[in-house]
């Protein structure tokens, strides 16, 4: 019997990416509930609008891809990633440090008075 076995590019993450308005009350609510409804499934806020979610498989990226097609309501825009463990590991995050430029070595002039 052969052995499934988890590796970087079975196990997935999920990245749902949304922008849903926010101008009504009822909007903010709905806005509300669709976070909440995120983090009960699981789901980590990466940034703002951007919430991933690890995936032991690709059976169980799709089990909450329909989960969350359950979970949005009439406005909004949702887009839903899923990228193996190993693209994951490639990506590269900056947590308030600024990217600086070398400097380039100064150069000496000649000052003639």
């Amino acid at each position: 019997m052969e052995q499934n076995r988890l590796n970087g590019y079975h196990i997935m993450w999920l990245f749902v990416m949304f922008d849903m308005p926010t101008e009504t009350k009822e909007q903010r609510k709905s806005s509300a509930r669709f976070r909440k409804n995120l983090k009960k499934s699981g789901f980590s806020m990466l940034q703002y609008s951007v919430y991933i979610r690890h995936c032991a498989s690709g059976e169980a990226t799709d089990t909450y891809i329909k989960r969350i097609k359950r979970m949005i309501e009439a406005e909004g825009k949702v887009s839903i990633l899923s990228v193996t463990d190993k693209q994951f590991g490639n990506m590269i995050n900056y947590w308030g440090h600024k990217t600086t430029i070398p400097l380039q070595k100064e150069v000496q002039q000649l000052s003639i008075f």
